[in-house]
């Protein structure tokens, strides 16, 4: 089980274990005993219960079978499914390829009304043109060692993002100044790719700020987020993407998000910072 920067991810692999220890414990069995009965290594129980070990749905079942608790493994499976989706890293999200991803973010997207979006290194994906798409996710499937379906992916994050035209959703946007300058394919692309936010910038239900590389900063750059209505923020960092629905965590990104807000231009001055970007690809 890969460790987790996330407290809340690491709190909930530990309230799983105690579940499965309090399941053994009203059966009337040892931790050895659970694991001689379900056919594994003496020390596999012990693993599962102090969340050094992630439990499969096999798992959770054949513990619960032996405890004589069956009609609780379902709960359990899905408890366990939870914590497991907190923090994931990228190479298993995509190791079927980058489509599959995007597409199942699609009723995430669409439930959502509200967002707040931060990209310290890329354009939010929320906007990005085709081209653009598929050369970055090309790029990370590269780096990942994973299928190669940008073009597909590049599809499918374009189908998701119809939210921005579609529906009642409101878009608050940040895209760090240096991040529209990172020449992540062709001139041409990078041009249509920077035409396209200065078109978004007029859609009713975006507001799309840019952070100046020249002004004071009250906040670092920190790592690209998104937080869904107030409920979730999904982190991203190189090697995993994490899932974060504590409140208290929660609250540190909308806490974060504010501060980046008060340091971005809006409507002119961000217009033309993205104009000024755009000349250096002409």
């Amino acid at each position: 089980m890969s460790a987790s920067p996330s407290p809340a991810a690491q709190e909930a692999r530990r309230a799983l274990g105690l579940r499965l220890r309090e399941v053994r414990r009203a059966g009337g069995l040892t931790a050895s005993e659970v694991a001689a009965r379900c056919g594994w290594h003496k020390s596999k129980a012990s693993r599962l219960e102090n969340a050094r070990t992630p439990p499969s749905d096999a798992d959770i079942r054949a513990w619960c079978a032996v405890c004589g608790a069956p009609d609780q493994a379902e709960d359990l499976i899905a408890a366990a499914r939870t914590a497991e989706s907190m923090y994931v890293e990228w190479r298993r999200l995509h190791r079927g390829g980058i489509r599959p991803y995007q597409e199942a973010a699609v009723p995430l997207y669409e439930r959502t009304r509200l967002f707040r979006v931060y990209c310290s290194n890329v354009v939010p994906g929320l906007l990005q043109t085709r081209a653009y798409a598929a050369a970055l996710l090309s790029a990370i499937n590269r780096f990942q060692g994973t299928p190669d379906d940008a073009g597909e992916a590049a599809a499918a994050r374009l189908a998701r993002s119809r939210v921005i035209r579609e529906g009642r959703h409101r878009f608050l946007l940040l895209v760090e100044e240096a991040a529209l300058r990172y020449r992540l394919t062709g001139p041409g692309p990078m041009l249509d790719q920077l035409d396209f936010l200065l078109e978004a910038m007029s859609y009713p239900a975006v507001s799309l700020g840019v952070i100046p590389v020249s002004g004071r900063r009250a906040l670092w750059p920190v790592e690209t987020f998104m937080i869904f209505d107030e409920e979730r923020a999904q982190v991203e960092t190189l090697s995993a993407e994490i899932n974060i629905t504590s409140p208290s965590e929660v609250g540190v990104y909308l806490k974060a998000f504010d501060a980046l807000q008060r340091m971005a231009l809006y409507g002119d001055p961000a217009r033309r910072l993205v104009i000024s970007a755009r000349a250096t690809f002409e």
